[in-house]
């Protein structure tokens, strides 16, 4: 098993923070689209900082059962879920929690490029991301953290995956 790298909710959003600074100062988005499940908390806080419309991708890239399972065949939602206009497309941000491999990352531009309803207004799409693996083939745009090895990143929520509404429900009596 990979070495493990925790993060606190405090860290969490200090990363953010430093990715929300980094878009600032070298891109002005007209858009931030997020890969979900991943980057739902990331673009809630920078659609907060930056003040931008969002949408987002809905992909199935890991299966099984356990949270350190391996990456899977990619499965795209039909529809990007958003209440932007199609002009707000023009310059896109596409944000995902982390570049594992670059596989979801690459893929995501490929299929956002060719979807009907908005291929017509993008100019542009660059990619952000809180943590680059070393292994990744796939450089983001904007990434605060590079790392030097490939640890399993445990994110402040995903403790979740590994409980049941039972256990949350005992735990809260």
């Amino acid at each position: 098993m990979a070495d493990k790298l925790i993060i606190s909710f405090e860290e969490y959003t200090k990363i953010v923070e430093k990715l929300a600074i980094q878009i600032h100062n070298n891109y002005q988005p007209t858009v931030l689209i997020g890969i979900m499940r991943g980057a739902a908390p990331i673009i809630d806080i920078l659609s907060r900082i930056l003040k931008l419309p969002i949408a987002y991708i809905v992909i199935q890239s890991y299966s099984g059962k356990g949270i350190e399972d391996q990456q899977g065949q990619l499965m795209f939602a039909r529809e990007i879920s958003s209440l932007a206009n199609n002009e707000d497309f023009k310059k896109v941000l596409l944000i995902d929690d982390l570049s594992d491999t670059g596989l979801t990352l690459n893929k995501s531009i490929e299929w956002l490029k060719n979807y009907g309803p908005t291929k017509d207004f993008i100019s542009e799409v660059k990619t952000a991301c809180l943590w680059k693996k070393k292994s990744s083939t796939f450089e983001p745009d904007f990434c605060p953290v590079r790392l030097d090895s490939d640890p399993w990143i445990v994110q402040p929520t995903e403790h979740y995956e590994e409980l049941n509404i039972d256990k949350i429900i005992k735990n809260n009596k």
